[in-house]
C-alpha cells in the first residue's frame, strides 16, 4: 500500500479500533504455487495491548498457505466509499475513493489446542454478545466432543507484526468546510450514500479540529 505523509496512519489506538471494528480480514501468504488468499475473522490478542491479533484458519488452508512457515500478509479494511468530484465544488476535481485501512505484516505463531479453543470461544462470544439470546460455543445442543471436533478442524494462530502500514484517506488534505460538505453528502440518499464512511470523516475531522 503506497503511502502518502498526508494519510498516514502510525496511532496504535486507532489501528487497534479498526481492527476491532472491522474483524473480517484478508490473510495473503506467498507460496511456492503463488500467491495465496482468504478471508477470516481475527481478535486482538485480549493479553496484549500491542497489535497483535488471533485467529485461526479452517484445514487445509493451513496448509495452502504454509502457515507459520513463512509472512503472512492481514488486510484490515475498514468503512470506504466513493467521493464525487461534484463534491468537491466548481473547481477542477476527479473523482476518488476514501478509505482507512490497514496491512499487518509477520510470521505467525501456531496456537496449541487449549490456546485455539480459548480463541474460537473468543469468537462466538464476540459475535454472539449482542444477540437477544446469545449461544455460545459450549452451549447446548453442542457438547464436549462436538466443540473438540470443531477445533481439530482448524488451525489457530497469533501474529504480532514485524511491519505495520496503516493509511486513512479521509479528505485530510482538503479544506474543512468541503470535508464537512462531503459528510453530508454521505450522510444523504443517493447511489452513494455511505453513513460508516460520514462517521469516520467527520470523527477524524473533529480530531483535527481539536473538537
Amino acid at each position: 500500500m503506497r503511502q502518502n505523509p498526508s494519510f498516514v496512519m502510525t496511532d496504535v489506538g486507532e489501528i487497534r479500533r479498526l481492527i476491532e471494528r472491522n474483524p473480517w480480514v484478508t490473510l495473503v501468504s506467498h507460496t511456492e504455487s503463488g500467491l495465496v488468499a482468504s478471508h477470516y475473522a481475527v481478535l486482538l490478542d485480549d493479553a496484549r495491548e500491542d497489535l497483535t491479533i488471533v485467529g485461526h484458519v479452517g484445514k487445509p488452508d493451513d496448509m495452502i498457505h504454509g502457515l507459520g512457515r513463512g509472512e503472512l500478509l492481514v488486510v484490515v479494511q475498514g468503512p470506504h466509499g466513493y467521493i464525487s468530484p461534484g463534491w468537491y465544488g466548481d473547481g477542477p476535481a476527479v473523482p476518488t475513493w476514501n478509505f482507512v485501512s490497514a496491512h499487518l505484516s509477520g510470521v505467525p505463531e501456531l496456537l496449541d489446542t487449549a490456546e485455539n479453543l480459548r480463541v474460537l470461544d473468543r469468537l462466538v462470544d464476540r459475535f454472539e454478545r449482542p444477540m437477544p439470546h446469545p449461544r455460545g460455543m459450549w452451549a447446548a445442543p453442542n457438547d464436549a466432543d462436538f466443540v473438540e471436533r470443531l477445533e481439530r478442524g482448524t488451525t489457530g494462530f497469533r501474529l504480532t507484526p514485524t511491519r505495520v502500514v496503516g493509511k486513512r484517506k479521509l479528505s485530510q488534505n482538503r479544506p474543512g468546510e468541503t470535508v464537512d460538505h462531503i459528510v453530508e453528502m454521505l450522510r444523504a440518499e443517493g447511489p452513494h450514500a455511505n453513513p460508516a464512511l460520514a462517521d469516520e470523516m467527520a470523527r477524524a475531522r473533529a480530531a483535527r479540529s481539536g473538537l
